[in-house]
């Protein structure tokens, strides 16, 4: 016996149908809504990471793949994702201050950007002289 069941989803409004005794639609049917979901996650922590990555651009004037760069090192440094190292430096913006394994991974970051950079004119630089 078959039977047709719509399932409603809400929060998008979409409809889909599965069929009861037909094990591949209902698979087919999870396997798409688990897709969306992780394509959802991806986009929302996509627009922390290009929030972040102009922050970056402005604090220490340099280009978009550098700030991308200097974000993913300090990812690797903290062992952390690059969405959560995004989201802390953008929290900082509304005053709360970056944990402490973060702000010594971004002085060892940025230190290194300017070494490389001799052109670039840093206070950093200028401390590790002394």
């Amino acid at each position: 016996m078959h039977r047709a069941t719509l399932l409603h989803e809400d929060h998008w409004k979409l409809r889909a149908e599965a069929t009861w005794g037909n094990a591949a639609a209902g698979e087919d049917l999870v396997a798409l809504r688990a897709e969306n979901d992780q394509l959802r996650r991806a986009l929302a922590g996509r627009a922390v990471i290009d929030q972040a990555r102009g922050m970056m651009m402005v604090l220490t004037p340099c280009r978009r793949g550098t700030a991308r760069d200097l974000l993913v090192d300090i990812s690797r440094q903290c062992h952390a994702k690059l969405p959560e190292v995004a989201a802390a430096m953008l929290a900082t913006w509304e005053g709360k201050p970056l944990p402490e394994r973060m702000q010594r991974a971004l002085r060892r970051t940025l230190r290194r950007l300017y070494a490389e950079d001799r052109r670039c004119d840093s206070p950093l630089a200028d401390e590790r002289s002394r």
